[in-house]
């Protein structure tokens, strides 16, 4: 097995960037030798770019490199804008991106509606060609057909090509020959022994097929943002962008990986938040980011949890990501009343442009409005330090849908409530749904909305406590400061491990080998050769079984892998996971995974908060009803502090309700705890 390193910090000297592009707002931080600073600007959905090339000329900074997490992937594939792409495929299988797995997105339509595939069947092309289940070539591939193939494809103008070939993740030749030819012609080329080599052939050709369409319109973005970084920044800085499994990669190999892009900011939150929880000495985690636009959570049992079976927009995507649940909850959803007279909040959002009314150029009533008439967002504080709040205006986008209720304020606590509701069930859907009892977990709240939920999402849940990092509206510019530099590679295979099964699996053995090399070489190849560790897993399965768990294998690989330690580790997965195992079943490999890691930022991120500090003021806010509750600045926190409270700073609010009080930690972070009281 590859020799695994030990890890060593990186160094505080060089000028670090995280910058987070999120539906309302663009969060940075900059790290220096002096410290951490940071900032929140209104994004520009038209070109994410901008604010941040805007915003480094507006602070001055000059960083030596840049991580970013980008919305550019999702994007793309939710508004069907990427690039005009081809798919070449085995004779027969042109239509597998129509047909799927011919399941019904609604069971109980009676017209049911399914999104066409990013690929028409007019730029769909077969080529004669043909590999058996065991790598074997059955029917050559003819390259007078392939140019013939690639002549029809160059006159329809497309300039991408996803190719998927029957089995080549077994055999590849024939996938490596069209990609040579294709690539000849100047054609972007999406390979799926490439982009992922592993058994299913509909969601291999369907993430081979996204990443085809995505890779022309990453490449251009991350080479324009580059570019003006570079214009615009006298260091010229290294960028590197967030994959959705927690860590990064080089802006050149995310432009060839369009697809581990997809879950790019929320990862980075993810990562954050669960390195913040493990500080305070609460590895037992909940995260849940509320954003202006969406609300992400995710379970952390003692660990980052990825998953690879992705579905956005009803396109599976096969790709290793943080495990997390969305739901369209953000301070920009918008309430509204659905046919039947229920009041809805979300999934449609205000978003940047043109924003919550409080915000002055809109009169949709959103949860952010809500929170200005209930008096929990202060008029006097400055969201992120640049917008001021309309107090009136909220009041009057609160009025157009109060009538049903009475009063404004009546009505901004039921938006409240409603979107409290839609958020809970997210967290009941990865913590009770899986069988874990959320007593056992401190909610970890973060993104610019977070901290005003976290208290009513843990009564409403059962969590007993929750923790606010120290700078809780960036922290997902924080976490890809943090996240480790990574590259994965993974390979199918068809392996099976007898129940009695006892000694070495070359097999599995050797295709970590390869593996380890090639996730090696490609980190290498981003710049990063030294202090690597290498991580080793595998998707397992009982024989029998149509899906697969992935199982980490790090544990008793030192001398080469026996079949002792994959199926032990496999039956407590399976226990964990489903309840019970099959101790007398044999066991399946399906694919062989790898990660390579180099660290990321090591040493302290905390934000000094004295800077803003005020003298306490008591006022009267709304809860269940109109209660006296302190307001301060958190950098005057410095002891425990009953609620009702509001604690402002320039990156978020975080509420204390009645019931509830706030302690500050030796972090940074401020631990919320019921009382019980009030």
């Amino acid at each position: 097995m590859p020799n695994q390193p030990a890890r060593e910090p990186t160094s505080r000297a060089a000028r670090l960037l995280g910058v987070d592009v999120g539906g309302t707002f663009t969060d940075f931080v900059y790290l220096t030798e002096d410290g951490v600073q940071i900032a929140k600007r209104p994004s520009t959905p038209d070109d994410p770019g901008r604010a941040i090339v805007s915003g480094l000329a507006e602070f001055g900074w000059t960083p030596d490199g840049v991580v970013h997490g980008s919305t550019v992937a999702t994007n793309t594939l939710l508004t069907r804008t990427g690039a005009p792409t081809a798919l070449i495929t085995t004779t027969g299988f042109r239509d597998t991106l129509a047909i799927g797995r011919q399941a019904r997105p609604d069971l109980y339509a009676l017209h049911p509606e399914r999104h066409p595939p990013l690929i028409p069947q007019r730029l769909s092309f077969e080529v004669d060609e043909r590999v058996s289940a065991d790598g074997e070539v059955l029917t050559p591939l003819d390259p007078h057909e392939l140019e013939a193939v690639l002549d029809q494809i160059e006159a329809t103008g497309v300039d991408s090509v996803a190719i998927c070939f029957l089995f080549s993740f077994i055999n590849p030749e024939h996938e490596q020959r069209a990609a040579d030819a294709a690539r000849a012609r100047g054609l972007s080329v999406s390979a799926s022994h490439d982009i992922l080599p592993q058994h299913r052939e509909f969601e291999r050709m369907s993430t081979t097929a996204a990443n085809a369409y995505l890779a022309p319109v990453m490449t251009r973005y991350l080479d324009s943002l580059a570019a003006r970084l570079e214009d615009g920044v006298a260091s010229s800085p290294r960028l590197r962008v967030m994959q959705s499994n927690g860590g990064s990669l080089s802006a050149a190999s995310a432009g060839h990986n369009a697809v581990r892009t997809v879950l790019s900011g929320p990862a980075g939150g993810v990562s954050g938040a669960f390195a913040a929880a493990e500080t305070d000495g609460f590895p037992q985690a909940i995260t849940f980011d509320m954003g202006g636009t969406s609300a992400d959570v995710a379970l952390c049992p003692g660990r980052l949890l990825e998953r690879t079976d992705l579905l956005v927009d009803d396109m599976p995507i096969r790709t290793p990501a943080v495990d997390l649940h969305t739901v369209g909850a953000g301070g920009g959803s918008i309430a509204w009343f659905d046919p039947g007279g229920a009041l809805r909040v979300g999934p449609q959002s205000a978003g940047a442009q043109p924003g919550p009314a409080a915000y002055g150029r809109s009169t949709l009533p959103t949860v952010t409005d809500a929170h200005v008439v209930l008096g929990r967002l202060r008029p006097e504080q400055q969201l992120g330090g640049t917008v001021s709040l309309d107090v009136e205006r909220a009041r009057s986008a609160i009025a157009a849908v109060a009538e049903p209720f009475g009063s404004v304020e009546v009505a901004a606590q039921a938006i409240i409530d409603v979107v409290n509701s839609n958020m809970a069930r997210a967290l009941r859907v990865i913590s009770v749904e899986r069988g874990y009892d959320p007593v056992r977990f401190t909610l970890v709240a973060f993104g610019g909305a977070g901290p005003l939920h976290a208290c009513d999402l843990a009564d409403a849940v059962g969590i007993p406590q929750a923790l606010i990092p120290p700078a809780p509206g960036v922290l997902s510019a924080s976490g890809m400061l943090i996240a480790d530099i990574t590259r994965d590679a993974e390979q199918g295979l068809h392996l099976s491990i007898a129940a009695d099964a006892a000694g070495a699996v070359p097999e599995l053995d050797g295709a970590f080998d390869t593996l380890a090399g090639h996730a090696r070489r490609a980190l290498a190849d981003d710049g990063y050769e030294a202090d690597v560790t290498v991580e080793f897993a595998a998707d397992l399965r009982y024989q029998g079984q149509s899906h697969e768990l992935t199982v980490a294998l790090d544990a008793g690989l030192h001398t080469g892998v026996h079949a002792e330690v994959v199926r032990s580790a496999f039956h407590e997965a399976h226990a964990e996971r489903f309840g019970f195992s099959s101790l007398d079943t044999a066991v399946e490999v399906v694919t062989a995974r790898v990660k390579a890691r180099h660290a990321g930022f090591q040493g302290d991120m905390s934000v000094n908060q004295t800077a803003e500090q005020t003298a306490p003021r008591t006022i009267d806010v709304r809860w269940d009803r109109s209660r006296p509750t302190t307001v301060l600045a958190r950098g005057s926190l410095s002891s425990r502090l009953a609620g009702p409270a509001i604690i402002t700073q320039l990156d978020t609010t975080v509420t204390v309700p009645p019931g509830w009080r706030a302690e500050p930690l030796p972090s940074g972070s401020l631990l919320l705890t019921r009382t019980g009281e009030g």
